[in-house]
């Protein structure tokens, strides 16, 4: 508004300027003979106001306007991403039903491209009878009751986009495993010591292992009999750690008591006592 008005003042300067510059006018009276001249006239001009258009500069968002659109897109990456996996959770791509010597249980599986799935299970109950119900250590036969609780979680490969399997993952156990010695021909034979059964009496007790997780593998097979079903087996081992036993006798003799130590000593420094077998066999929904 400033530069209209400045303009407005000029232009009329300007006229008047020129109004008094002007040239005289002489006028000639024929019958007098007479010559006049007239007196320059100032002459005002008004001056339209100019129209003067300015272009608004853009306003400067800089680091501001830069920084809202990234939190912008990382909140809808990171909704987008939530959303996926969220989706994903609630739509599994397989349940299984299992039995094996981790015990009987289930799994169920999401599929993460084509050769991978991720699962999710457990396993547990009384498993003893799934593989004999006993097991040998030297020179003593051990009966086994057992309870178990094993949650795990894994991954199942198909490195060949085929029915065979790799599988790996980590165990979570919570297994109570009971034993009971059997003697033959009246006596214990434990490292190589006899002990009399009647004076030993009954030798049993408990073991433990040690680990808190247990990383398994395994090898197997997964062919589909139809679009939906489908079976499984699996072999492999997993790794529990140290052994921890507990062997008391009925007995109270010295040989009693030292029958019950010896037993404990020779459990626990069985390196393969330290590794679960793995064998099960399952079928399998497809959704």
């Amino acid at each position: 508004m400033k530069f209209i008005k400045l303009t407005a003042i000029s232009a009329a300067v300007m006229a008047s300027t020129a109004a008094f510059a002007a040239e005289p006018v002489i006028v000639v009276d024929e019958a007098d003979a007479m010559v006049y001249e007239a007196e320059p006239t100032a002459v005002a001009y008004e001056a339209e106001p100019v129209a003067v258009a300015y272009e608004a500069e853009p306003a400067n968002t800089g680091i501001v306007g830069k920084t809202t659109g990234a939190v912008r897109n990382t909140t809808g990456a990171i909704f987008g991403g939530t959303k996926t996996l969220f989706n994903t959770a609630i739509n599994p791509a397989s349940v299984s039903a299992e039995a094996g010597t981790l015990g009987y249980g289930a799994n169920i599986g999401w599929s993460l491209n084509e050769k991978t799935e991720l699962q999710a299970g457990w396993a547990g109950g009384d498993a003893a009878d799934l593989f004999g119900g006993d097991f040998d250590v030297d020179d003593v036969n051990y009966e086994v009751d057992s309870d178990f609780s094993n949650p795990y979680l894994g991954v199942q490969l198909r490195p060949a986009s085929n029915w065979f399997t790799v599988g790996a993952g980590i165990i979570v156990p919570d297994n109570d495993i009971d034993i009971r010695a059997n003697s033959e021909n009246g006596s214990y034979k434990i490292d190589n010591v006899s002990y009399d059964s009647a004076e030993v009496g009954t030798l049993e007790g408990n073991i433990e292992h040690r680990n808190k997780l247990a990383p398994y593998a395994t090898i197997g097979f997964r062919p589909n009999i139809t679009n939906n079903f489908g079976v499984f087996g699996e072999l492999g081992a997993a790794y529990m750690g140290k052994t921890d036993a507990t062997v008391t006798a009925t007995g109270t003799s010295d040989n009693a008591v030292a029958a019950a130590k010896a037993a404990e000593t020779e459990l626990e420094n069985k390196d393969w006592l330290e590794w679960m077998p793995i064998v099960k066999v399952g079928a399998t929904y497809r959704f």
